[in-house]
C-alpha cells in the first residue's frame, strides 16, 4: 500500500481542539455502545451518534468520504466476520454477535477517530477472548507511542502479541496520522520490525487501530463496496484510540 501522506506536527493549541475532538467522538461512542442489545437496528445506532455529534457542535468526519460512492453515513458498524466499514442499515443486531462500530467527529478543524468491538446479549467464549486480545492489542501499541520510538516498534509490539495469542492481523488496513485531515501520515500497521519505520515526535497525532481475525490475515470487500469482511467468513473485532505524542508519553484523545 503507498503511503505518500504529509506528517503535520500539531502545536499544543491544536492538539488542545483534538482533545475536545476527541471527547465529543468518545461521548458518541458511549451514547451508541449504551443502546447496543439485541433488536436493535445499526441505523438506530448510527443516527444516535449523529445526534451526539451535532449537540456538541461538531460534523461527522466519515459522511460523506470518497470511495466507490461518497460514504452515506455518520459511523461504520461491522457485525461478526466484518472487519471494518460496515454501512448502517435496518439490519438488527442478534443475540451472540459482535459489532465494531468506528466513529469520527470534526470539531474547529480537527478530528477525533476511536473504535469499539462489543458483544450483543450473550456472547461466545471465542468472542470474548478476541474482544479482549483486540483491546489489549491496542492498549500494547498505545504504550510504545514515545518520543524516539519508531513506527516499527509500534507494530512489532502489536503484531508479537497478536500472533503469540493465535490470531492475525490484516495487512491490508493499517493505523495513520490524523489532524485536520482524517488520514495523515505516519502509516501506522499492526506489524512490524523494531528499530525501523518513520522515528515519533512529539507533535504527532496517530489513530492506532489493530484489526484481528480468526484463522486468517485475509479480507474481501463485500458487494456494498465498502464493508470489509473476513475472507473465511469467521469473527473479526477492531479497536482504536486517537493518541498524541507528548514528552510525557502516549495521551489518549478519545476517551471521556
Amino acid at each position: 500500500m503507498s503511503w505518500e501522506r504529509a506528517i503535520v506536527i500539531k502545536s499544543s493549541a491544536e492538539i488542545q481542539v483534538m482533545r475536545e475532538a476527541g471527547r465529543i467522538n468518545a461521548r458518541a461512542l458511549a451514547a451508541v455502545k449504551e443502546l447496543i442489545v439485541p433488536g436493535v437496528t445499526t441505523l438506530e445506532l448510527d443516527k444516535e451518534a449523529a445526534d451526539v455529534i451535532k449537540k456538541h457542535g461538531a460534523k461527522p468526519a466519515f459522511l460523506g468520504v470518497p470511495g466507490a460512492y461518497p460514504y452515506p453515513a455518520t459511523t461504520t458498524i461491522s457485525i461478526n466476520d466484518e472487519l471494518v466499514h460496515g454501512i448502517p442499515s435496518k439490519r438488527t443486531l442478534k443475540d451472540g454477535d459482535i459489532v465494531s462500530v468506528d466513529c469520527g467527529t470534526y470539531f474547529e478543524g480537527f478530528v477525533g477517530d476511536s473504535a469499539l468491538t462489543i458483544g450483543v446479549g450473550e456472547i461466545s467464549k471465542e468472542a470474548q477472548a478476541l474482544i479482549e486480545v483486540t483491546e489489549k492489542a491496542l492498549q500494547i501499541g498505545i504504550e510504545q507511542l514515545r518520543p524516539g520510538n519508531r513506527v516499527g516498534d509500534v507494530g512489532a509490539s502489536i503484531q508479537e502479541y497478536v500472533e503469540g495469542q493465535g490470531y492475525h492481523l490484516t495487512k491490508e488496513y493499517t493505523g495513520h496520522g490524523v489532524g485536520r485531515s482524517m488520514w495523515e501520515g505516519p502509516q501506522v500497521p499492526n506489524y512490524g520490525v523494531h528499530g525501523k519505520g518513520v522515528e515519533l515526535r512529539p507533535g504527532m497525532v496517530i489513530a492506532l487501530e489493530p484489526m484481528v481475525l480468526i484463522g486468517t490475515p485475509h479480507t474481501r470487500v463485500l458487494e456494498d463496496q465498502w464493508t470489509v469482511a473476513s475472507k473465511n467468513g469467521q469473527l473479526t473485532a477492531h479497536f482504536e484510540h486517537t493518541v498524541a505524542i507528548t514528552e510525557n508519553g502516549p495521551e489518549i484523545l478519545t476517551q471521556l
